[in-house]
């Protein structure tokens, strides 16, 4: 059975997706991109700006599902440039506690709205039995 999470907290669906979807204690998170959720606009600034950004958004969409950032247990990152991996590195070092999670980070030629990253992942919920 599967639930759908949905927060205005973070930016809504710009397609035919769901924010989250939950099946028992798994979280399927959908890409996020640097738009804040009260206007849909991408955020000013450059890189480390998206970066935050997103992250803000993840943080959110964790949070309405029942659980924390921290949760997560996949990271998948997509970036127009792959020489912002030091900042991705950087902002993520602040957002998460070690143990990491597992990640993967990619070059992509484009990304929607022409925003320069997109961060998408798994959050495995504590167990409440």
């Amino acid at each position: 059975m599967k639930t759908i999470i949905s927060t205005d907290k973070a930016p809504s669906a710009i397609g035919t997706y769901s924010q989250a979807v939950k099946i028992k204690n798994t979280v399927y998170l959908s890409g996020q991109i640097p738009l804040i959720a009260d206007t849909m606009k991408v955020v000013d600034g450059g890189f480390a700006e998206q970066a935050e950004q997103v992250f803000k958004n993840l943080v959110s969409v964790c949070e309405a599902a029942g659980g924390c950032i921290n949760d997560m247990v996949k990271v998948n990152i997509f970036m127009t440039d792959l020489s912002n991996f030091a900042t991705v590195n950087e902002t993520m070092s602040r957002y998460f506690k070690e143990p990491y999670p597992a990640r993967a980070a990619v070059q992509v030629s484009r990304l929607p709205k022409d925003v320069e990253i997109e961060i998408d992942g798994i959050m495995e919920l504590p167990s409440t039995n």
